[in-house]
């Protein structure tokens, strides 16, 4: 027999879980790092212009979705048109191939938050520690990344399987304040670091001789990563969403809070960055490099340096939980839907899933790095797959469905529901039917034409 769909207790629960899956690892690195590259201010300004307009049309589409078919992905689209019904498997193959590799990097994130608490914070600093980590340089099992990984999936699975209220919603009204609470405290902190202003006035101050092609492509990227957009995510939250609840308002406190961490990630990281790089605010890493190199060797020089650490890691342990419990019950969801399973079984079926598909991540940069799929690591190519390749596709097609098939007023009449007020009614049909299909196209041939080397940016 199939369980009686879940909802969210109440709106803040629901925002604040739809938020915490829109803020995580990507927010942390991705953001300060781009911002960065992009000439600080008027990344940023791009970046907010863009949250309160394709990415606020995307998300509203895809919640709307949800909470009109209450089914998951996998059959949420064929419940809008039939002929689209193609769709739904392969939105559902997002979340299905993130999670496993994502559960790898929240292993690492584990990892460096046990050696914060313990004091093995020094060794960290060192430039061949993480190299030597995740290629399983040594045989100890805590400088081991699978134990880490195993244990980040079981955390996770444990919030799951309490199930939506319990669970997802009790964990996101305790981790979200207290997410909001550590970054300004650490971007408060990092402000008092000598030469930190020169990193913060690069980062706010928009300078228009920054400005290019390359800066709207990066937001744009930013943006579509950030918002947990095309991953099934927010058509499942949106599933368990009330039919009182004011679906554009939500959508809205989503937004500032996903772009308020953003934001406040890049004072957390790009000031005292820059201070740590003598004032050279472009010598910021990417990825892996910046969580995991650079900012051990930051906290490293710091008065008060390991204290900083903890919280940090902290905090950044609490963004990625709340963002892989929602891919998890994402794929909790489909197997609940297709197979008609109980939590408890699913939960199960999809930790096996987890832990055989991500130890390949988990492996990829030692014992399986000789295995390079498109000439990737197993990490990387995953990521390409679904950020660059999958997620575009997705949300342009979404966009033709809802923009040119069955037409906006189905979106409106679910935002409208029950007397709501839908306020940005006409930029919402603007973007949806034209603009953002645009940008979607852009994303994707943009993410094709530099991995193939076609274009360098």
């Amino acid at each position: 027999m199939h369980e009686k769909r879940s909802h969210f207790t109440s709106r803040l629960g629901f925002v604040l879980a739809a938020a915490g899956s829109a803020v995580g690892l990507g927010n942390l690195w991705r953001f300060p790092y781009l911002a960065a590259k992009y000439g600080g201010g008027i990344f940023l300004f791009i970046y907010i212009l863009l949250a309160v307009t394709f990415g606020f049309t995307l998300m509203v589409t895809e919640i709307a979705i949800g909470r009109k078919t209450r089914k998951s992905c996998i059959y949420a689209y064929k419940a809008v048109d039939k002929r689209f019904s193609a769709l739904g498997p392969l939105s559902a193959l997002i979340p299905i191939l993130i999670a496993p590799y994502y559960c790898v990097i929240g292993g690492w994130v584990l990892k460096y938050l046990f050696e914060f608490l313990v004091g093995g914070n020094a060794a960290l600093a060192n430039d061949s520690y993480f190299g030597d980590f995740i290629s399983v340089a040594t045989p100890n099992i805590t400088n081991n990344p699978m134990p880490w990984f195993i244990l980040y999936i079981l955390l996770t699975a444990g919030v799951v399987i309490m199930g939506v209220e319990k669970g997802i919603e009790a964990m996101s009204k305790v981790m979200m304040p207290v997410l909001v609470v550590l970054s300004i405290f650490i971007a408060g902190y990092s402000l008092t670091l000598p030469g930190a202003m020169a990193g913060l006035k690069f980062y706010l101050v928009p300078n228009f001789a920054n400005f290019s092609v390359s800066t709207v492509l990066g937001a744009m990227g930013q943006l579509f990563y950030s918002m947990s957009l095309a991953m099934g995510i927010m058509i499942t939250y949106g599933s368990y969403m009330k039919d009182d609840n004011n679906l554009e308002g939500s959508v809205g406190q989503i937004e500032l809070f996903d772009t308020a961490i953003a934001l406040l990630a890049g004072l957390m990281i790009i000031p005292p960055v820059v201070a740590f790089n003598g004032g050279d605010p472009t010598n910021i890493s990417a990825g892996p490099g910046l969580m995991f190199g650079v900012l051990p060797k930051v906290f490293d020089s710091m008065l008060g340096g390991r204290f900083i650490g903890i919280l940090f890691f902290l905090l950044v342990l609490f963004a990625a939980l709340t963002s892989s419990v929602s891919l998890m019950e994402t794929i909790l969801s489909i197997l609940q839907d297709t197979m008609h399973l109980k939590r408890k079984p699913a939960v199960a079926i999809t930790i096996l899933f987890l832990l055989a598909v991500g130890s390949l991540s988990c492996l990829g940069f030692g014992p399986l790095a000789h295995i390079a799929p498109m000439g990737l690591s197993f990490l990387d190519f995953f990521d390409f797959i679904t950020n660059s390749v999958l997620m575009p596709i997705v949300a342009f097609i979404t966009c033709i469905l809802i923009g040119h098939v069955v037409g906006t007023k189905f979106i409106e009449d679910e935002v409208e529901k029950t007397g709501h007020s839908f306020g940005r009614k006409k930029m919402y049909r603007v973007m949806i039917r034209w603009i953002a299909p645009v940008i979607l196209a852009t994303i994707l041939l943009g993410e094709l034409a530099k991995h193939f080397g076609l274009l360098n940016i």
